[in-house]
């Protein structure tokens, strides 16, 4: 799946769309790639002489991954929309830099009604960065009605 299907299932858009490929898909897991560019906006703050990819957003990728397999597996997905409602046992273990393509892989961990539980990791080059467990909720999108 590429990054203008990947647009069609996530609401999400540049700069916050962290997500630009999906390698891998099926009823209970998800890979994705999020490639690091040194254009990424973020950097000019974080940090501007040590470019480090901030841990949230490294987390907000894989949540962004964990939503495509979400939303992929529902028919009404245009009337929804994902949120996330929780993070744990986050971890980060070496820092991701330009040129890094993380390899995000994420799994299901339990999925009730509109609640879905799902834990991964990010690798650059095999070797683990980060890790998470994160929860999202499906809502009913509103339609905004003309003034």
């Amino acid at each position: 799946m590429d990054v203008n299907q990947i647009r069609q299932i996530l609401p999400h858009r540049y700069p916050f769309l962290l997500v630009d490929r999906i390698i891998e898909m099926d009823d209970e897991h998800v890979v994705g790639i999020k490639n690091v560019t040194a254009n990424e906006p973020f950097f000019q703050g974080h940090f501007p002489d040590i470019p480090v990819m901030p841990g949230v957003l490294i987390v907000e990728a894989m949540a962004q991954t964990a939503g495509v397999q979400v939303l992929s597996t529902i028919p009404d997905r245009d009337k929804k929309i994902v949120f996330l409602v929780s993070v744990d046992s986050a971890r980060f273990r070496k820092p991701v830099v330009p040129g890094d393509q993380l390899r995000i892989d994420m799994k299901v961990i339990r999925r009730k009604g509109t609640v879905a539980k799902m834990a991964g990791h990010a690798t650059v080059d095999g070797v683990l960065v980060a890790e998470a467990e994160v929860m999202c909720k499906l809502e009913d999108k509103v339609e905004e009605t003309p003034a």
